[in-house]
């Protein structure tokens, strides 16, 4: 139900996907907390000093974590067949968190992407010399344009009744357009095609730039080519299915207005939507490209599990002493 009026939308019934996507969803929670907590204590407790690249990151982190909470509520509706039990306030929230979670995790690669561009291609820029007030600027303005985009999801209910189940979902395929399903599908897709230009183009410019120059000092070419890589494959893995399977939704919309024909692509869409959440596990691997700190410091921890276990492998059972008994 959207703006009081009733709507026509397609409901499908997906044993499979309800089976599949509970497991993956726990494991996302599971990979994704980890990978940011311990991006989070990195951050804080073993960099000396903060550059405005960290400032993107931590904000990053600090997105995922509070949307990952989100997730174990999100296997438990598909565990129960796509039923809600949670009420229509909970389901807004959790609609408006999971849309901004995308958003901000888009803009913040995207930032990332574009500091690594301007170090690298830029080096005299004005901008490079403008230090952490001007990054916690841009992260401001980066979430007052997110929040402007996704606070809509808050002014309607999201729920849908098929039958005796209660369906959350901020997508459904629908045969009426409305204002808001039309608003939210142009933002998904802007949301993704227009910061993956700005990628394309950093990711371009710095290949180019570590091709003509004869010497990469320090490697800090090669990082920037890693760093903007990472954040690409990211995008690619993430965000690029469902962004594919919505525009195939849009384009049967244009064509069929039965439910029939879009059984499998709505499969398709629902599943394609769980990577996104994937993108909470694989941020901390942009981390790793993007933070020396956080580099030295995982080497650090790695290299001394890693010869604390050989010591106690060489070292090999404790010995025990097995003293004679003697009968008197």
């Amino acid at each position: 139900m959207q703006n009081g009026t009733r709507l026509v939308c397609c409901s499908f019934n997906t044993p499979i996907m309800d089976q599949v996507l509970p497991p993956i969803l726990i494991l996302e929670f599971i990979f994704g907390l980890l990978g940011n907590s311990v991006a989070l204590w990195m951050f804080t407790f073993h960099m000396d000093i903060w550059k405005p690249n960290t400032v993107y990151l931590v904000h990053l982190a600090v997105t995922d974590i509070i949307v990952l909470f989100c997730l174990p509520f999100r296997a438990d509706y598909y565990m129960r067949g796509k039923n809600w039990i949670y009420g229509d306030v909970p389901c807004r929230i959790l609609m408006f968190l999971l849309a901004t979670n995308r958003a901000a995790g888009i803009f913040f690669l995207t930032a990332v992407a574009v500091d690594r561009y301007l170090r690298v291609v830029r080096p005299h820029s004005r901008i490079n010399r403008m230090g952490l007030g001007y990054a916690t600027l841009v992260c401001c303005c980066i979430w007052a344009i997110i929040i402007a985009m996704t606070v809509y999801l808050l002014t309607y209910s999201h729920i849908d009744l098929h039958g005796k189940r209660k369906q959350c979902e901020s997508f459904n395929v629908c045969m009426d357009f409305t204002s808001n399903s039309v608003w939210q599908k142009t933002l998904y897709l802007l949301q993704f095609f227009i910061p993956t230009t700005i990628i394309l183009f950093c990711t371009a410019c710095i290949t180019f730039q570590l091709k003509t120059k004869t010497v990469d000092s320090g490697g800090r070419i090669m990082a920037a080519v890693y760093v903007v890589l990472s954040v690409a494959l990211v995008f690619i893995i993430c965000f690029l299915p469902s962004t594919v399977s919505l525009l195939v939704v849009s384009i049967l919309k244009a064509w069929y207005n039965e439910c029939s024909y879009f059984e499998e692509v709505s499969l398709a869409f629902y599943a394609s939507v769980c990577l996104t959440y994937f993108n909470c596990a694989l941020n901390p691997v942009v981390y790793y490209f993007s933070s020396p700190a956080h580099r030295r410091t995982i080497r650090q921890v790695y290299h001394k599990l890693f010869r604390k276990t050989l010591q106690e492998e060489e070292r090999g059972p404790p010995s025990t002493s097995i003293r004679p008994y003697t009968v008197s």
